[in-house]
């Protein structure tokens, strides 16, 4: 049975229901995100979503491959897109039903501040090794 979580940003501006939410949050510890929100960003994905307040996102290209959006009303990080496919992750602070979620797997540790790691044993990738895995899956990179 899918599950489905809704959220919203800090100012309520922006709403997000995600159909199909994952059991677990993905955890990228890179330094743009690091920048992007103060710590790692904790992600949460699902199967499909549905937005409110759409006039109060603001999305930019933040890589040749990823874009990120915030609320222009009050700031709150809404999403991280993957250009290739067009997958979002959508920041599991949004939503109060993530609180409980375990991590399912954390990406470019190696880039992770001393002040931000996480403890559990939960599968930990290099940057080195999530790009051989997008390669693998037939991304290329520019």
């Amino acid at each position: 049975m899918s599950k489905t979580l809704t959220g919203h940003c800090l100012g309520g501006a922006v709403t997000v229901e995600l159909l199909g939410a994952k059991d677990e949050l993905e955890i990228c510890q890179c330094t743009m995100c690091r920048r992007w929100g103060g710590a790692f960003y904790a992600a949460l994905a699902g199967d499909s979503f549905t937005l409110g307040g759409e006039e109060s996102i603001t999305a930019y290209a933040s890589s040749d491959w990823g874009e990120r959006a915030f609320c222009s009303k009050c700031g709150t990080n809404i999403w991280w897109r993957f250009k290739p496919t067009g997958n979002r992750s959508f920041s599991a602070g949004l939503f109060d039903g993530s609180a409980k979620l375990g991590i399912e797997k954390e990406i470019l540790v190696d880039e992770a501040a001393d002040w931000c790691r996480l403890q559990g044993d939960h599968p930990r990738q290099s940057g080195e090794e999530v790009i051989a895995e997008a390669k693998a899956a037939g991304f290329t990179f520019d």
